[in-house]
């Protein structure tokens, strides 16, 4: 990778939208040994704008006209910048948008596979919030439990971590935009589906057009608050749970990570932005000035009998752009130099899916019965092998291994394999696993990662002896 390179975020939620640009470096992490991305500084964060939408469709046209606006202030040009990495996400209610996928590819057309594009992956979305916003801070108090909170309009991304690291993540449909209202009025616009099956369960008559009474609206704010906090608390919120009414998007099931007097709660998105704001004296807008909930929530959340303290003493960076600042700093990993890459012309590999993990210790039938799954996969796979000693023992005992199962498998000789290590020995185990390019295999390992427990992996192009890594559909 060269010395320096651009990064890339772009976030399109159920509300807003953004994009952020920075110019980054690759450098070997002095107390991990690992190379990464280093942001040297931000060169163009883009205002914060309504999404476009066309009824509820979003609309690709001026959506695409917004994106190539923020890529020409940003500097960058499609074909030409060389973009080391980011993300493009389309979070919330916009995710479940039927056109979600024309966004996706079109992002991808303009930008390259560097970045990850994707729909509807709302634990990433919860992993990137709290690395965008409040990792720095958990790390400072690596024996407090942090529970973030990132809500916007369509959804409430959870994740619990200890030292900065993501122990659970989960997703629940609670946003501001679930009742759109006339901005400045209670005159009621819009319900989601979720809305709907909420008002129905409290018995709430009101509909499009009509007025929402004060006391309904505060019905309907206690069931929301009341959500999170079982959430927050530690309980069950989860798939097999009627009391949900569909506001249940992905389980988030932390267990005892979040209980007891250590646990902090942290914001961010649209609504946190308003209650930190609120926090510091700033007055909150006017009634439903945004034309949603998000002001009606904030008031409430300024108040929350044991949370409230927070909003003042344990304040975290990102603000409504967490999961964009999460982006452009920690979606995209960097392999270390010792990767085997048989050919360049093997990369870029988009959306490989990830279908095993494999330890030095997994026996004959593990490793056989991996690779057996990652051949049935048309396009290529991933595999994970954690903990593999780099010397020259366990790689050769290892690689033999597998070169024996390719071996077996007949493996395709068009069809890429990708394992992706921990520790710093991918270019021997290549050798080792092809019979030093005896088997005619599409073979790339790449090695020094942090391997999180995703469903699919993308991998740019190689620059410099290091590939770009990023990875999605994070589990919970």
């Amino acid at each position: 990778m060269a010395a320096t390179t651009t990064l890339v975020g772009l976030d399109f939620g159920t509300t807003t939208s953004s994009a952020l640009a920075a110019e980054a470096t690759v450098r070997r992490n002095a107390v991990t040994g690992r190379m990464e991305l280093t942001v040297i500084r931000e060169t163009y964060r883009s205002p914060l704008v309504f999404t476009p939408l066309d009824g509820d469709v979003l609309d690709l046209a001026a959506t695409l006209r917004l994106v190539d606006d923020w890529l020409t202030r940003a500097g960058v040009i499609p074909g030409t910048t060389d973009i080391g990495g980011g993300g493009a996400l389309l979070t919330g209610l916009t995710a479940e948008r039927e056109n979600a996928a024309g966004l996706v590819a079109a992002i991808r057309a303009r930008l390259g596979t560097a970045l990850v594009a994707t729909a509807d992956d709302p634990c990433l979305e919860s992993w990137l919030a709290f690395q965008g916003s409040c990792a720095a801070l958990s790390r400072r108090h690596p024996q407090r439990t942090f529970v973030h909170l990132d809500i916007g309009g369509g959804t409430t991304n959870l994740a619990a971590g200890i030292d900065g690291n993501v122990l659970a993540t989960g997703c629940l449909f609670v946003g501001a935009r679930h009742v759109r209202f006339v901005a400045g009025s209670r005159r009621i616009e819009a319900l989601s589906r979720q809305a709907r099956a909420l008002f129905a369960a409290l018995g709430i008559r009101a509909a499009p057009g009509d007025d929402l009474p004060a006391a309904d609206l505060e019905r309907v704010l206690d069931w929301y608050l009341a959500l999170l906090d079982r959430a927050v608390a530690g309980a069950a919120v989860d798939a097999d749970d009627p009391t949900t009414l569909g506001h249940l998007q992905r389980p988030f099931l932390p267990g005892a990570i979040a209980t007891g007097p250590d646990r902090i709660v942290t914001l961010s998105g649209g609504v946190g932005e308003l209650v930190y704001a609120a926090a510091r004296g700033d007055e909150l807008p006017g009634t439903t000035a945004y034309g949603d909930l998000g002001v009606d929530l904030a008031r409430r959340l300024l108040v929350h009998p044991t949370w409230s303290r927070h909003w003042h003493n344990v304040v975290p960076e990102g603000g409504g752009r967490a999961t964009v600042a999460g982006l452009l700093r920690h979606a995209t990993r960097i392999s270390g130099a010792s990767i085997h890459l048989p050919a360049p012309r093997l990369l870029p590999l988009t959306d490989l899916p990830i279908v095993a993990t494999l330890e030095p210790a997994s026996n004959d039938a593990a490793v056989a019965a991996a690779l057996g799954l990652a051949r049935r996969s048309g396009v290529g796979a991933g595999v994970r092998v954690r903990g593999l000693a780099p010397t020259a023992d366990a790689v050769r005992a290892f690689g033999r291994r597998l070169a024996a199962v390719l071996e077996s498998l007949s493996w395709p000789a068009d069809r890429p394999l990708v394992i992706l290590l921990d520790t710093n020995c991918g270019q021997a185990l290549g050798q080792c696993a092809t019979r030093w390019g005896r088997l005619a295999v599409e073979l790339v390992i790449v090695d020094e990662l942090d391997l999180p427990a995703a469903r699919w992996v993308s991998l740019g192009r190689e620059r410099d002896g290091v590939v770009p890594v990023s990875f999605h559909g994070l589990e919970g």
